[in-house]
This record gives structure tokens, sequence and C-alpha cells, in this order.
């Protein structure tokens, strides 16, 4: 069974996705649309396919639609398709607003379509990998730095990057939120550029994330801490290496056994899809489903909440959580807040 899909939306992922789909042997793309039509056309000349203005027009010529618009767009979108009978994979975040999400969680199941959120981390080899190795993880760092991107100044850094590891937090870790604090600073714009964030999870699990757009190193590492083992995985260079102790007491490096599995170089983009044609054709649950897309924007819109009670750059007093690097942010914070405020010369 060959599924015809379209492409919603020209940006840097509408491309990654219409690349991947046009050698896809199991999707048939048959056009991309954009608002700029010289995009959706340059588009369509790279993958394949026709080029489309309105989106409304390319809808009713496939079986199913990638929803890779800014995320303010995606409910517009995505119920658009889904009441077409559509099925639909919406990039992260799932919609704007939570309210938003529920409406095409009801309209998915009542037009019985599948419904799967582009969280593609969980896709990455290393990821895959690693789940088996993961039992009653304690404690959980994270960090996802890298260079500012203008592209998406319209959305904080934690709905732009973090939220993909909130989304692997919440897979991994299998607990409800207890409670969380964060901090973070607006450096570029209105939105925040950095933050970190501690989570406590009822089951006892703690976990630090990091997120940063104003990095000149990319890092993409998170470090799972377990009562037997220490999981390290990088996502970018898709290396998995698992710490594990084979006595009880540890006298020297020989009593711990380092496991590097062997990993799928399978771009996570392209499993993803696998998985998402899995679906379609098998009518199964997507492992990313809508509703799992729900809890991680869920999740990522109370982090904005309490990043709004301490953004570093409009607070001048201490608070009561503060990471090591908050006092060097701090200064940071107001230091450009200072420059943008005082013209040169």
């Amino acid at each position: 069974m060959t599924v015809k899909i379209g492409v919603v939306g020209a940006g840097r992922m509408g491309l990654n996705h219409a690349r991947v789909l046009s050698k896809h042997a199991g999707f048939q793309l048959v056009g991309v649309s954009d608002l700029n039509r010289w995009r959706a056309q340059m588009a369509s000349w790279r993958a394949g396919g026709k080029a489309f203005s309105d989106y409304k027009d390319l809808i009713p010529l496939v079986d199913a639609v990638v929803v890779a618009v800014p995320t303010e767009f995606h409910y517009e979108v995505g119920l658009a398709a889904i009441e077409a009978g559509k099925h639909v994979l919406i990039e992260k975040p799932i919609t704007s607003t939570v309210e938003e999400a529920k409406k095409l969680l009801e309209a998915a199941a009542a037009a019985k379509v599948q419904l799967q959120v582009g969280h593609v981390e969980r896709f990455n080899p290393a990821v895959l990998a690693a789940i088996p190795h993961i039992r009653e993880p304690r404690f959980i760092t994270v960090e996802r730095l890298g260079p500012y991107d203008p592209r998406v100044a319209g959305i904080g850094v934690v709905m732009d990057l973090m939220i993909h590891d909130l989304d692997i937090l919440l897979t991994l870790v299998g607990s409800e939120v207890e409670s969380l604090e964060a901090l973070g600073a607006s450096l570029f714009g209105k939105h925040e550029d950095i933050a970190n964030v501690r989570v406590r999870f009822k089951n006892g699990c703690v976990a630090d994330l990091t997120a940063s757009r104003i990095s000149i190193k990319r890092t993409r590492k998170i470090r799972i801490f377990q009562a037997e083992s220490y999981i390290s995985l990088d996502y970018m260079a898709a290396d998995l290496r698992v710490y594990k102790r084979k006595v009880p007491e540890i006298k020297s490096l020989k009593d711990v056994d380092i496991v590097v599995p062997k990993l799928d170089r399978a771009e996570p983009l392209r499993v993803e899809l696998d998985h998402f044609l899995d679906c379609i054709v098998n009518d199964r649950k997507p492992w990313t489903s809508g509703e799992h897309g729900l809890e991680a924007l869920e999740m990522a819109l109370q982090v904005v909440d309490e990043l709004e009670k301490y953004e570093l750059s409009h607070h001048t007093r201490s608070t009561a959580f503060l990471p090591r690097w908050a006092g060097e942010l701090k200064r940071l914070a107001g230091t450009v807040a200072r420059a943008v405020r005082t013209p040169e010369g």
C-alpha cells in the first residue's frame, strides 16, 4: 500500500520531511504547500510533487498530511486535515494551547484517523537503544545547547528545544510530576533564550534540564543515574554508553562493565515516518501520540509559567532556586539589557 501524502510548510522541517518522503517507498509525495509560493516551488523542485500556495488545495489530494507550519498555525491546519479525514503528523509542539490540543484529539478520535506528534528525538537510535537499559532512574541531567536562530524568535527556547527533552523525560521516568522549578533569561528578544529546570517526580526521580540557544557549541546530551548503572547518551553523535557495576563494592575500573550497544544509524526522521506509515497501514496508535504531545505541551507551559516568575533579566533579587550558573547568567542578562537601552556613542 502506498500512502499519498502532502507537506504543509516549506520551512526547515517541512523541507526535511519532503526530502525523506520523496525517497520513501511507502509514501507518494503529492506536493508541498506554503504561503510563500516560491518556497513551495523550490521544495517541489527538490523533492518532487506539485507546489501549492494554499494548503486547502493540497489536502483533498492526499491520504495523510505533515503539518510543519509555525506553531500558531498547527491547530488550524491540523484540524482542517483531520476533518477532511486525513491522517496527520504534526510537528512539535502539538499546538500553542492545551485547549487547542484537546480539540485536535477529539477531532481525530471522531474522524478515526491517526494523529502523531513530531517528537523526533524518541526515534534517535541512541534513545531507542537506551530504553531497554533504563530501570527506575533516580537522577537525570539533560543539556540541549546551540547558537541563536532568528527563524525561531517567535517562541521561547522551552517550546523550541526543551520540549523534546520534556517528552523524553516523561517517557523514561514513567511517573507524574510532583513539582518543578525554573529559571531563564531573555537576551535577544521577548522570549527566553536560556532556561534551567529542576523536575521532581512522585516516584522520587529528580531531573535537571538546561536548554540554550545562545551557546556557540552545539550539545545534545542526557545522563541517567540509577541504582545499578549509569547511562550516557549523546543525541548528536548517536552514541550510547552504559556503565554497570559487576560486584556490589567497586574497588577499581575492573569492577565496572562498560557496554557500548551497536546502534542502527538510520536517520531519526526516517524512522519517525516509518512509524507513521505503520500506524496508518495497520491502524496502530502512534508511540508519539496526540495524548503524549498534550502531556509534553502541558509540562512545557508549566515551565514557561515558572520562568515568568524568575526571569533573571527582569529581577534583581535572589530567588529560592539558583543553579550554579545563575549568578553569571544574571550578570550577562543585565549587561545585555543595559546595552540595548544605551545607544552607542
